[in-house]
């Protein structure tokens, strides 16, 4: 027995010797020597497994399933329990590239945190995983794009560096042996609406000047900051699908720039390739597969790389082509250790009680003072805490608006009502006055609803498509259904997260006769909702749409039986459900002095692909850049009430305000601006923090100032070629004090091309109060027909006490000088007379200038 005992130690010792033998196993090896020899064993089958965004195990190699997708916009997103900071556009109007890198630290410490839980408990499912789809240096060049509140605005050095702070603080020290978590740049190229035909859209016949100078600097400014990912765009660029164009993909990013890591599709942006509905460019999924690889492409968000196989056999690409890809995709995993034991990675001790943590809170809290931007005031802000107010709007109390979209879930979301509230100490009066777009004062009456004798519904699940069997949960539910899987978060408890469906029944009773409306929403699952069985809604409605309003008669006294029957479908399973009537809002604004309108737009109705069906809307993104009428309208009320208006506007993109800067007394915008952002708002509007935020985008008159939206010529577009005087400036931001530049100089008045310059700037605090400035540079080149009136190329966000003074120093390296030389069709700097402008906004700025030989 003994003698077994010893050979079974024995051949188990050297099993293990042998494994630790192999190269891939020993972490003290460099990533690329590991995944080199890993690629070697892999089977073609495994190979091509591990080049889509759902990538299995091979339990015979020790590796581990994973799976590439994971969002990181503005906080961990969609992955439950999260600290939410203000939209990427509200950050882009902090200026403050340090306080940008800060909150990226701090998310890249929840990522991680997130990540040590789900791995111990060995799941490894999406938005679980360690590689983030973000930041979005997208270019927003009109502000209809619904997506353009994800992007850092309309300028490409403003984006350039925002986008090198969120990377830097994603990926974590570049001299670390293990890589924090990995950062995406997205989504390459030319690419920024509209969001309705984004799979069939060709960005075609765009100036090469266009290209250089507005579209690729912040992909190339985030490729020399080592970014591990690059995302290629839906559309197509010049004939070609983003996703094998050869011009963007090969000759610029791979062979120009020398981009050597991962390149991964945006979601399922393959099928495009041969949707007869979409791009069409190729006849199946194998011709589509192969192109793609051999353009560069090494992931796929999707399935149709599972056809590389096919591809192979047929001699269209060779195993040699895949293996660069899987290369790429082994490095990565393994500078990640996302295949070594966890005492391996120095990120590994970071806690789970780091999420959601009172640092990270306050963090969340700086972001979103320093994004509030002061567009117009004409002395009645600050506010007294006893000044007679009332707070209205249909943003001042929606705290889901302040997420933005590609959000995490915050513990606690402080709204502009309970800002208010909690900075006066009193209970502010409050009425929503208006919706969005079309009044829906939808009033709940689920109380009225009861089962079996008691309040609410009752609902049970079962863990199939078929309710069938034995049931595995039954609630009851006394509040409104709002029940969503995202961050893996059950419907009950023993429910499933896929394959499961429901049943929700109650009588509802009404208190008074009239029409009454059901509210539901749902994904793509099935779904049916019935009243004294009759079918209101059932699972013939195909298709995107998945929200429905449903009307009945009712009359008080009698009893209606509601069921609602669901399923859920193939990805995060969603359900709200609520039922009540429609009434007419109050408008009338009593005795206040002082209405603080909470208005705009909100995520619901600007974003990625929506099905949004409500006027001035397609899509997600906007068909008019004018306030809501029904906003505008009941602002003209409150001003003929004799109101002073201070008006917040919340929103991802720039909002025409043309009336309301002529009958509001401040404008404040305030973006989408996170869980903290009531409080940001309050401290504002009385003026216990002194705002500094600066637009990144041109807040346009009206409509009338854009070009056409499908029109990706820049002319006429943004700061840097608007010949229009705007509304509000590129830049432009109030404060409660004033600045004074008292001087400047360059260290010299002529250079060679390639030198740096330096330039000094006398800055003084002339006001009354402590304040940020952020002092911005800008550069022309005199004599450049057709290149942008100026550019941004530096800025600075300095924090000065009352009456202090104190020098600005800027370095301006070549680079600041570079514009598009027509004769390499790259960007130079060539000898010319150069102006150098500086100031607070664009519109408001000293000059300088310098010559380069």
């Amino acid at each position: 027995m003994r003698f077994i005992l010893s050979t079974l130690l024995a051949i188990v010792s050297l099993v293990a010797s042998a494994q630790v033998s192999e190269p891939y196993r020993d972490a003290s090896l460099g990533a690329h020597e590991r995944a080199a020899d890993l690629l070697t064993r892999l089977t073609l089958d495994e190979k091509i497994s591990l080049m889509m965004d759902v990538s299995p195990a091979i339990e015979r190699l020790g590796i581990p399933e994973y799976n590439w997708w994971n969002e990181a916009l503005h906080g961990v997103g969609r992955a439950g329990l999260a600290t939410v900071f203000p939209q990427s556009i509200g950050m882009a109007a902090t200026f403050d590239n340090d306080a940008v890198l800060a909150a990226f630290n701090a998310v890249s410490d929840e990522a991680r945190a997130k990540y040590n839980g789900f791995r111990r408990e060995g799941r490894h499912g999406r938005y679980q995983g360690l590689t983030f789809w973000t930041p979005n240096v997208n270019i927003f060049r009109d502000p209809r794009w619904g997506r353009g509140q994800e992007t850092y605005g309309e300028d490409p050095y403003l984006a350039s560096v925002m986008g090198e702070a969120v990377v830097n603080g994603l990926q974590g020290p570049a001299d670390s042996k293990y890589i924090k978590t990995i950062a995406g740049a997205k989504h390459y190229a030319v690419h920024s609406g509209p969001e309705w035909n984004r799979h069939s859209f060709d960005a075609r016949d765009i100036d090469p000047r266009d290209l250089w100078e507005t579209y690729l600097p912040a992909f190339k400014t985030l490729v020399d900051a080592g970014v591990g990912q690059v995302m290629c765009a839906y559309n197509r660029f010049e004939g070609e699908p983003c996703c094998s164009s050869k011009k963007l993909l090969i000759d610029i990013l791979r062979n120009e720039w020398g981009y050597d890591k991962i390149i991964v599709t945006d979601c399922w942006a393959m099928n495009d390739f041969h949707n007869k509905r979409a791009h069409a460019t190729h006849q199946s999924g194998v011709d589509a597969s192969a192109d793609a690889v051999l353009s560069g492409t090494d992931l796929e968000c999707g399935s149709d790389f599972g056809n590389l196989r096919e591809a192979i056999d047929r001699g269209l690409i060779t195993e040699e082509a895949i293996d660069e890809s899987v290369m790429r995709l082994l490095e990565a995993r393994f500078s990640l250790g996302e295949m070594d034991d966890d005492a391996s990675s120095p990120w590994a001790s970071i806690p789970m009680s780091a999420v959601d943590s009172k640092a990270n809170r306050a963090l969340a809290l700086d972001m979103a003072r320093k994004s509030m931007t002061l567009l117009k005031n004409n002395g009645v802000l600050p506010l007294a805490r006893n000044a007679s107010v009332i707070v209205m709007g249909p943003n001042a109390n929606d705290s889901v608006m302040q997420w933005g979209n590609y959000n995490g879930f915050p513990s606690h979301t402080v709204t502009v009502l309970e800002g208010v509230r909690d900075i006066t100490g009193r209970d502010i009066p409050y009425l929503r006055g208006c919706d969005h777009v079309i009044n829906n004062n939808f009033v709940s009456c689920f109380n009225l609803l009861s089962s079996d004798g008691k309040p609410g519904l009752t609902a049970t699940y079962w863990n199939n498509k078929s309710r069938d069997g034995q049931s595995v949960a039954v609630e009851r539910l006394t509040v409104p259904v709002n029940k969503s899987t995202g961050g893996a978060t059950v419907f009950a408890p023993g429910v499933n997260l896929t394959g499961f469906s429901a049943r929700y029944v109650g009588t509802f009773k009404p208190e008074e006769s009239g029409r009454y409306t059901m509210q539901l929403r749902t994904d793509n699952g099935f779904r049916r909702l019935s009243v004294d069985g009759v079918t209101l809604v059932d699972n013939s409605t195909k298709g995107n749409r998945n929200t429905y309003t449903c009307t009945f008669n009712a009359e008080k006294g009698k009893s209606y039986d509601i069921e609602l029957l669901y399923g859920a479908g193939d990805r995060t399973a969603l359900l709200s459900f609520d039922i009540g009537m429609i009434k007419d809002y109050d408008t009338n604004a009593g005795d206040a002095d002082v209405v603080i309108f909470v208005g705009g737009i909100a995520p619901s109705l600007e974003g990625e692909e929506m099905p949004v069906s409500v006027p001035g809307f397609r899509g997600g993104d906007r068909e008019s850049i004018e306030l809501p009428a029904m906003q505008r309208n009941l602002l003209k009320s409150l001003k003929a009430q004799g109101k002073k208006i201070v008006y917040v506007n919340c929103s991802g993109s720039a909002v025409a305000l043309a009336p309301e800067d002529s009958i509001c007394d401040a404008i404040l915008q305030a973006w989408y601006p996170g869980q903290a952002g009531g409080t940001a708002v309050a401290e504002v509007l009385y003026g216990d923090y002194n705002p500094a935020g600066r637009l990144p985008v041109t807040f346009y008159r009206d409509d009338s100032q854009l070009p056409d939206f499908l029109d990706y010529s820049m002319d006429g577009r943004t700061y840097r070629y608007m010949k229009d005087k705007p509304l509000y400036a590129f830049g432009h931001g109030l404060s409660y004090t004033t600045f004074d530049y008292e001087s400047a100089s360059l260290d010299r008045k002529s250079a060679k091309c390639g030198d740096n310059v330096n330039l000094n700037i006398k800055l003084r605090n002339a006001g009354k109060r402590d304040g940020d400035e952020v002092v911005q540079v800008y550069i022309r080149k005199e004599g450049d027909f057709g290149g942008p009136v100026k550019t941004l190329r530096a800025f600075k966000r300095v924090t000065l006490p009352a009456g202090a003074s104190r020098d600005i120093a800027f370095t301006l390296t070549p680079d600041a000088f570079k514009t598009y030389d027509q004769k390499s069709g790259r960007m130079a700097v060539t000898p010319g007379k150069y102006e150098i402008l500086y100031g607070g906004s664009s519109d408001n700025l000293k000059s300088l200038h310098l010559t380069l030989k």
